[in-house]
């Protein structure tokens, strides 16, 4: 759609430009009427629901509306236009325009239309979303004073009674809650309550029930560009410990809130759903990291998966050597989920040590798998909603289709959890077709 309105722009705004060149006027009446004729014309459209009016769409209708409310004024002002006529400026003009078009419609380039992947469950799926606020913590990113606020997504089984397991989600450095989406709801299908966390300030933007928004803190923004564990790792453990102590922290109270409001009589129903003896956690790239931390930290926790997640909280300290990490056995069965984008250098890169140890033998339960011809933030919904963005932040173009890569995590995942949380069957890697390679 989004190349069919600029093509269509693009033709109109030049057809007017040769118009006037031949006429030797400015037409700028007839300007006026186009311009209202185009914003009536997306009016109906979406009206008609052709057009859906939401954030990829918006920058557009911003500029149709200025340009239909200036010709509206123009119109009824009905002055005769004094500027003389030169064709410089209407080259100048024209090009603008399309400029300012292709400007409103990078929304609708980087975010194009796309189909959810479909579950494969029985159960269909609610959602709800709280704000909770931990009165035992103030909050780090301002001076406020103010307890921390977290924002908190849910899916789960609709029209049922029963108990399910808790599964809780940490998004990566700059992700956002439903950055896992068509995951949750997969699981959510299969019999499970999931809860995703904005980590406030560490996500991208997060807003809460009342429809406030807050975006991203920009020292933790430079402290992710600054930290580098090749050349200064005593530097990158204190920001590791940072921010595993902030992460950990939003884990441990979503999970005790979740478990204490199941004795709550008037709690809502998504807490009476939860089986609290049947407890997983999983989160990408920063937040896996977290949920790792959690995994080896809280006895009622049984099972985590990790997206591309290094074992930060595991890290101790710094030698000469690189990092010290614990020597003690990672005490849950553990999924680790890899992409072209660290698969290669796990024995090079200091924080994922322990990632790489994983890979032989160990006393350790745990699975490694390599899902080839992806990058990082192709472990992610971002692969399905923003195919380009996803290309640029990868630095790589996807080999694999992002929908087969999408379908073998829920796959993975759904499968470690049935066996690990449920207790279904016997939990193989090698069930997973096509280009993934295990280590189990």
């Amino acid at each position: 759609m989004g190349i069919i309105i600029l093509f269509i722009a693009v033709i109109i705004e030049t057809t007017f430009a040769v118009y006037c060149i031949c006429s030797k006027s400015n037409q700028k009446r007839t300007r006026s009427i186009m311009r209202i004729s185009i914003f009536a014309v997306f009016i109906v459209f979406t009206l008609m629901s052709i057009i859906k009016l939401n954030f990829r769409w918006k920058s557009i209708a911003v500029l149709l509306f200025v340009w239909a409310v200036f010709s509206v004024l123009t119109l009824i002002r009905n002055k005769s236009d004094k500027k003389e006529y030169k064709c410089r400026r209407i080259i100048i003009k024209t090009i603008s325009n399309v400029l300012l078009i292709i400007i409103a419609l990078i929304p609708i380039f980087l975010f194009p239309k796309y189909e959810m992947i479909e579950t494969t469950g029985e159960f269909k799926i609610a959602t709800d979303l709280y704000t909770y606020t931990d009165k035992n913590r103030v909050e780090t990113y301002t001076n406020t004073g103010e307890n921390r606020k977290l924002n908190v997504e849910f899916w789960y089984p609709e029209a049922t009674d029963a108990k399910y397991p808790l599964i809780v989600f940490s998004h990566g450095s700059f992700g956002i809650r439903t950055s896992n989406e068509s995951l949750f709801k997969e699981l959510a299908s299969h019999g499970y309550v999931v809860a995703s966390i904005d980590h406030t300030f560490q996500s991208l933007f997060t807003t809460d029930v009342k429809g406030n928004k807050t975006w991203i803190n920009m020292e933790y923004i430079k402290e992710i560009k600054a930290q580098d564990a090749h050349s200064h790792k005593q530097q990158s453990y204190e920001y590791f410990q940072k921010w595993m102590g902030i992460r950990k922290g939003d884990i441990n109270f979503v999970i005790d809130y979740i478990l204490t409001e199941d004795n709550n009589n008037d709690a809502d129903k998504v807490y009476k759903l939860v089986d609290k003896g049947k407890i997983g956690v999983m989160g990408h790239s920063l937040g896996g990291s977290a949920a790792l931390g959690i995994g080896r930290r809280r006895d009622d926790v049984s099972a985590v998966m990790a997206l591309e997640s290094p074992f930060l909280d595991d890290i101790e300290g710094v030698d000469d050597d690189g990092f010290i990490f614990t020597d003690e056995i990672y005490p849950v069965p553990v999924l680790n989920v890899y992409s072209d984008s660290s698969w290669s250098h796990l024995s090079e890169w200091s924080q994922y040590a322990e990632n790489y140890t994983l890979l032989s033998d160990t006393d350790a339960i745990a699975f490694n798998a390599y899902i080839q011809g992806v990058g990082h933030l192709s472990l992610t919904d971002l692969a399905l909603t923003s195919p380009l963005l996803t290309h640029f932040l990868n630095q790589k173009k996807s080999e694999t289709d992002t929908e087969y890569c999408l379908k073998t995590i829920n796959k993975l995942t759904l499968e470690f959890f049935n066996c690990y949380l449920k207790g279904e069957g016997k939990f193989h890697l090698m069930d997973v077709p096509g280009d993934v390679e295990h280590k189990e």
